[in-house]
């Protein structure tokens, strides 16, 4: 039989996320495409948590996972959709259909 040393639960990684619940976009404060992208959810006010790839290299692996590519930004949704470096038509047509833009 074995047994579990040590069932005490573990924090999540800071790239780990419930995408069931939020919204994540994985970029770089040097990329282009994700100070776009995210000008366009501040603008829209959507709530999402952003994941630096430069303070937190190894989410790279995370993104990749999701998107199978390497490029960003990749933007996670909470209907487990992604989007890898969508138009800003593209972004409004995601926050529209899912509801996300707060007042």
């Amino acid at each position: 039989m074995t047994e579990i040393a040590d069932s005490t639960p573990t924090e999540p990684a800071p790239a780990e996320t419930d995408a069931a619940t939020e919204t994540v976009m994985f970029g770089a404060d040097w990329c282009g495409d994700c100070r776009r992208a995210k000008l366009v959810f501040d603008r829209a006010g959507v709530q999402y948590r952003y994941v630096d790839l430069v303070q937190d290299p190894a989410a790279a692996d995370v993104a990749k996972d999701i998107s199978g590519r390497t490029n960003i930004p990749v933007i996670l949704y909470p209907d487990r959709s992604h989007q890898v470096e969508p138009s800003n038509a593209d972004l409004q047509r995601k926050i529209d259909e899912l509801g996300l833009a707060r007042g």
